[in-house]
């Protein structure tokens, strides 16, 4: 599929390709819409095996950014911006203040925040180039434990709608990624009696949850047929496929992972297996309201709030789809849909 025709697909209004031949930075901003407000979406840096995997990676990105918003409230649309890196040694400070002035052309139409291969010391970096970033340690900060907090709520709210109560005290749960939001999530489960089956590509992760949360090590290949009541994937996306959902024994997914549905046709297959899944983007909404406090001015209280009702917006999710009985990713698209298009009237 051709560059145009693949935006057309998925609605997106702008993608700049940018190139920095001195600091070495190569970049893709992909801006999925503007029609609830500026696009916000984190800056992902990662070492990608072609440009059109990179590619591929920022549009879906960035329109699962315009959807999480629309569910999450908040007067924003989507984007994302991915650095791509080619192996080779690299400065961060010029990488990211090349990244900053392009931020910076788009005149607020894109603010940009944190994400995989990503700081809050990186931002503000990007700072000392353009106003338009969130994150920064100065500000809100790191949104990973916002992320997690929003996650966990998600997780009670699955086991709500699936055993009628939220209280996860006795129930395993594979928790597939541990990084920033992946240990932060696993530290709460552990705080209210949850037991733990985790993995990462870090075997030292892995070995710290062990000693710290008398948590079980398992493989990465093999962590999502594991048997336990709750699947969390908190690494990258497309977990969710055709070796995958046959193989899963959980009976509620919910985690931080972006894109987990491969396609979505592997949401219908978890439907049909009658496997609760909670859409990624209305689970992990945490961080983009984290970032309310740094660009709407909200205090740490109204932050909080608003992260603990994503608790309420996936049990809304659940009972949408099951009054129209559909699969919930599409239930979520719906509500989603219907808030862009009021907005667009509107405007």
């Amino acid at each position: 599929m051709h560059l145009f025709d693949r935006m057309k697909a998925d609605g997106h209004e702008n993608v700049l390709f940018c190139s920095d031949p001195r600091s070495g930075y190569r970049g893709i901003i992909a801006m999925h819409s503007t029609v609830l407000g500026p696009a916000v979406g984190g800056t992902r840096v990662w070492r990608y095996q072609s440009d059109e995997d990179a590619l591929v990676d920022a549009l879906r990105l960035s329109r699962g950014m315009t959807y999480k918003c629309a569910m999450a409230g908040v007067p924003f649309g989507g984007g994302k911006a991915v650095i791509m890196l080619d192996g080779s040694a690299f400065d961060r400070e010029t990488l990211f203040r090349a990244h900053g002035r392009f931020v910076e052309r788009l005149g607020g139409r894109y603010i940009t925040a944190e994400d995989v291969g990503s700081s809050a010391a990186d931002m503000e970096l990007i700072a000392m180039e353009t106003k338009y970033v969130a994150g920064r340690a100065q500000g809100g900060g790191d949104p990973s434990p916002y992320t997690a907090r929003g996650v966990f709520r998600a997780v009670q709210a699955g086991a709500q709608y699936r055993w009628g109560t939220d209280s996860l005290e006795g129930k395993r749960v594979a928790v597939q990624g541990l990084g920033n939001v992946g240990y932060s999530l696993a530290q709460q489960l552990t705080k209210v009696g949850a037991r733990l089956i985790v993995s990462d590509i870090d075997p030292a992760r892995v070995a710290r949850a062990e000693r710290e949360l008398g948590a079980i090590g398992s493989s990465i290949n093999t962590i999502h047929a594991a048997d336990v009541d709750i699947f969390a994937p908190c690494a990258l996306g497309g977990v969710l496929n055709d070796r995958t959902v046959p193989e899963i024994r959980a009976a509620v997914i919910a985690g931080a992972a972006n894109n987990q549905l491969l396609e979505d046709r592997h949401g219908d297959a978890l439907a049909e297996r009658g496997i609760v899944y909670a859409p990624d983007y209305v689970v992990n909404a945490g961080g983009v309201l984290s970032g309310g406090v740094d660009v709407l001015g909200w205090s740490a209280a109204e932050r909080d709030r608003r992260i603990d009702a994503i608790y309420d917006t996936v049990l809304e999710v659940f009972r949408k789809a099951d009054a129209a009985k559909i699969p919930t990713y599409v239930a979520a698209d719906r509500v989603a849909e219907e808030r862009i298009e009021r907005a667009a009237r509107v405007g």
